[in-house]
């Protein structure tokens, strides 16, 4: 294939592929705004967990969705296949900007919110499988890791676009600053969401005039395309074996790698340690920058050294380094550590009315300053009724850091490397499916044990890790007891079973 015809077909494929990692991580990136808009706000660590739960629930259903779509994209092709997903995914991700909040609707809008995180999870579980097979059967079979890693930096740099937005979101509201981040909260949170509809119309656009890939049209051309292709992946035992050794040994690893180097340790920085809200998403936004080309390149070499022991080493760093690296970043945020500067600190205190009831609110705003580098910032709101006799709710406290740019900087390098064994799990991991599998039931072979390793184990891991720290409050790195497991059974079966023989045509 010409080199510029591979590349229309890497872009075509890679901004939709894009925009539905954008909706579908727009949820995750916004969990702490939403718990309080769709979930009862009396419990704010049983909402967020709420939140999660159903941020959860659809990665929990991508598996259904690649037996449902990868089956279509391996009877009727891959082109539509994905166009269909990239409907259903943006359609759904308008529809959750639109629902009204739990004051509104009560019950109804948790419901209708996980109906929609499940659409979500369906549309993905078909998406991903067909633009890594459709790049793939373009590509030349020697350069496939190469070819297929542009697709894979797609949803990094979805939650990167995702971060983006909201920051861009949440600062442009007013002129001031309070008042730009109340309207977010209030309202403003909605756009990112309702943005999706035009992205998803730019891909749509593009995905139309795209071609059927050469591998499939051939195969259909020639009446050799799957009668079943979910009984030829699944009931004969040689494709089964390796469906469950590509879970067991290379999927269910990354899945976990991927998202605590990514989802948990933005969790872990906002809610643990502390940080203000816009930092923790900086320091995502600038680690997710620096360490993106580096899918493309750990891609580009596996097709000289193979793919498994790339990947394998991904896993082993993440084994070894995840304690040590979380349990710095919450040093470098530990206030209880730290030398405060008695004289600079800072009391302001607000009222703000509220509307046609005499009733006011006051906030207390405490800073205080540390000689090593952080704000701590508090923030007391409480009712004052104008009418005597009134019991006075208790206060809402909000707490944040905000750290120096060498303290930030430090984080920003944590991040950088946890992401780094997220391209190396990463980067070859698309080749390396499409290898393993026949051209006429690649969509639904490869897409199977992706969704399970990445949406079950991988997409479990925020809940999972958070609901831990809330159980086991004596250690705060016990959730990351899930992902080292997880890895380290991955990182076992992959070194005894999966091979890494480079035999690109052996499937086609």
């Amino acid at each position: 294939m010409k080199p510029t015809s591979i590349r229309s077909v890497i872009l075509a494929s890679s901004v939709g592929t894009l925009i539905e990692w954008y909706d579908f991580y727009i949820f995750g990136s916004l969990a702490t705004v939403i718990a309080n808009q769709f979930f009862p706000k009396t419990n704010p660590t049983a909402a967020l967990l709420s939140t999660l739960a159903t941020f959860a629930a659809g990665f929990i259903v991508r598996p259904f969705g690649a037996l449902v779509f990868g089956r279509l994209g391996d009877l009727i092709g891959r082109k539509y296949t994905f166009l269909l997903t990239l409907i259903i995914m943006g359609a759904s991700t308008f529809a959750i900007g639109l629902i009204p909040s739990y004051e509104n609707i009560g019950v109804f809008a948790p419901i209708i919110i996980l109906i929609l995180r499940l659409l979500q999870g369906l549309a993905l579980g078909g998406e991903y499988g067909g633009a890594a097979t459709y790049v793939a059967e373009h590509a030349p079979a020697n350069r496939r890791g190469y070819f297929t890693s542009w697709i894979q930096t797609t949803a990094t740099l979805g939650l990167f676009l995702s971060l983006g937005i909201i920051l861009i979101t949440r600062n442009s509201l007013d002129s001031d600053t309070a008042k730009s981040i109340a309207k977010f909260n209030e309202w403003g949170w909605r756009i990112p969401f309702l943005l999706s509809i035009v992205l998803v119309g730019v891909s749509i656009y593009i995905r139309l005039k795209m071609k059927e890939s050469p591998l499939f049209a051939k195969l259909k051309d020639e009446g050799k395309t799957s009668v079943n292709p979910l009984k030829e992946s699944f009931a004969h035992r040689g494709n089964l074996k390796m469906v469950l050794l590509a879970l067991f040994g290379a999927t269910m690893g990354q899945g976990v790698v991927w998202y605590t180097g990514q989802f948990y340790a933005q969790s872990f920085i906002e809610n643990v340690c502390k940080i203000d809200f816009e930092q923790s998403r900086t320091i995502l936004i600038w680690a997710i920058l620096f360490a993106t080309p580096f899918f493309v390149v750990f891609g580009k070499w596996s097709d000289k050294v193979g793919r498994k022991w790339i990947m394998l080493t991904g896993m082993f760093l993440a084994i070894v380094t995840y304690r040590p690296l979380f349990d710095q970043l919450f040093a470098i945020s530990d206030t209880d550590t730290k030398r405060e500067l008695i004289t600079r600190k800072e009391i302001n205190t607000k009222l703000i009315p509220i509307s046609n009831t005499g009733n006011s609110l006051r906030t207390v705003t405490s800073t205080r300053h540390y000689k090593e580098g952080i704000r701590l910032v508090e923030i007391k709101t409480d009712t004052l009724y104008a009418e005597p006799g009134k019991v006075t709710l208790r206060p809402d406290i909000r707490t944040s850091k905000l750290l120096n740019d060498g303290n930030y900087r430090w984080m920003i390098i944590i991040v950088f490397i946890m992401i780094l064994y997220v391209t190396m799990v990463y980067g070859p991991i698309a080749a390396f499916l499409v290898e393993l599998f026949p051209t006429k039931i690649r969509y639904t072979s490869m897409s199977l044990p992706y969704h399970i390793g990445n949406g079950v184990f991988g997409g479990l891991t925020p809940f999972i890790a958070t609901l831990l720290t809330t159980i086991y409050t004596g250690d705060r790195l016990v959730g990351l007891y899930y992902p080292i497991i997880i890895a380290a059974v991955c990182l076992i079966i992959g070194v005894l079973y999966v091979s890494n023989k480079i035999d690109p045509n052996v499937n086609d």
